[in-house]
């Protein structure tokens, strides 16, 4: 299977994602987490748990697309591996997806995502270390981004419920929308957030369900080349440089004469 074959039909089945995650409305499916008392408890607001609990309940959609497909679903061996999937098809072709997800800042822009680590695998692409398969065995590497709204509705976390009163709680988050973009296609020019060495995603949402992002035009080559000679300053100063060789796809420019 090619690249855009591939894509092509997870385009296809992320796209009918849809309706097993929200109601008619948008709100999210999930109300909560249930004990053998019966009892219902509201889920917390954090991005992270959110984040995952979409995450967990779209692994069976993937087993789904894996079997229609005759694909090969391998998840990732621990917590700080790459990618978070592994398909393989018939010819033993690799394709990885890392699942982001990220909450609207305003109706246009995110908050943003990491798009994976600039050093370790990526410089080292037949490096076997916190990785599935090294980095160079892929076809491609993809997202599978979910971006949601949070609900501005108050949510009492100290209340329980029990199914009679399931109807009275109100989701934590609505208006989930997914993507299918490779990694290239949508990262920035900058690094993730915080001091972690992860490759940041541009935040506006069209630009990310279209594949508009700053290497959009420039190709892969350019992106992979920007990201595995890039510096923090730390990483700069331990290589003895006066100063990283640039910080951003203007600079970039200028250090390759592009």
């Amino acid at each position: 299977m090619t690249k855009n074959e591939f894509l092509s039909k997870l385009r296809i089945a992320v796209n009918s994602f849809a309706p097993f995650v929200s109601t008619n409305d948008g709100q999210w499916v999930v109300k909560g987490f249930i004990d053998v008392y019966r009892h219902i408890y509201t889920i917390s607001t954090d991005t992270k748990v959110v984040s995952k609990i979409i995450e967990l309940y779209i692994f069976p959609l993937l087993y789904k697309f894996a079997k229609d497909n005759e694909l090969k679903l391998e998840l990732t061996k621990e917590q700080n591996f790459y990618p978070d999937i592994t398909f393989i098809d018939n010819e033993g072709n690799l394709f990885a997806i890392d699942l982001k997800s990220s909450y609207r800042k305003s109706p246009t822009r995110i908050n943003g995502m990491t798009l994976g680590a600039f050093t370790g695998y990526f410089r080292n692409r037949q490096s076997t270390k916190n990785v599935t398969y090294p980095y160079s065995s892929y076809k491609a590497h993809i997202v599978l981004g979910i971006i949601y709204t949070e609900n501005d509705d108050v949510i009492d976390e100290r209340k329980s419920y029990n199914l009679d009163n399931l109807d009275e709680i109100i989701s934590v988050v609505k208006d989930i929308t997914f993507f299918v973009q490779e990694k290239w296609k949508i990262a920035s020019d900058r690094p993730g957030s915080g001091n972690t060495k992860n490759i940041g995603s541009v935040s506006l949402i069209n630009d990310l369900i279209n594949g508009n992002g700053c290497f959009a035009d420039l190709g892969e080559e350019v992106f992979d080349d920007y990201w595995t000679n890039y510096l923090t300053p730390d990483m700069a100063k331990r290589a003895e440089l006066a100063e990283p060789y640039y910080n951003n796809l203007t600079s970039y420019k200028k250090f390759r004469n592009i």
